[in-house]
């Protein structure tokens, strides 16, 4: 299924971290927000690493986003997909991500799962000329053993990252 990005970049000039996932699930697509599946661990991710806590409405997410100066978009603009399978992306165009990096201060690019990584490195690396830190993904077909403390450990580099750009300013 041909499958168009609908969903509008978060950012504001004060964005210093920027988290780009592969392309909104099928349910984040329904609700009209990013990582909007239930069991999806992105905002309950989080929440652990920056002991604060975020209620389910979207408001309150761009809020959190903002306050921790954190931008949100994701790497594929269209593609063809089965369900919201990311192994299952074919012809795959990539977003337009220059209009963030010119208005905000991006200084470190997360991606989300395997896939945003490697499409990352495909599509926008050779434009924006940062090295991506890759992070498991939180989607619910992410289900390793022990995968929550993995993903808190992994998830605490943007809190880490976002002290030490705060130092140095």
């Amino acid at each position: 299924m041909k499958v168009t990005h609908t969903l509008k970049p978060i950012y504001d000039k004060d964005s210093k971290i920027l988290i780009l996932g592969s392309i909104p699930s099928v349910k984040s697509r329904e609700i009209g927000f990013y990582y909007g599946h239930p069991k999806n661990r992105f905002w309950s991710t989080l929440e652990k690493v920056f002991e604060e806590e975020i209620t389910s409405t979207i408001e309150d997410k761009k809020e959190f986003l903002k306050r921790h100066h954190i931008a949100l978009y994701d790497v594929i603009k269209e593609c063809e997909i089965s369900s919201s399978s990311d192994s299952s992306i074919k012809n795959a165009i990539p977003n337009d991500i220059t209009p963030i990096l010119k208005k905000a201060k991006i200084k470190f690019i997360f991606t989300t799962g395997t896939k945003a990584h490697q499409l990352y490195q495909k599509y926008l690396y050779q434009e924006t000329k940062i090295e991506d830190i890759p992070l498991p993904s939180t989607s619910p077909a992410n289900c390793k053993k022990g995968i929550e403390k993995i993903l808190i450990e992994k998830y605490r580099q943007i809190k880490e990252k976002l002290e030490e750009k705060d130092n140095t300013n």
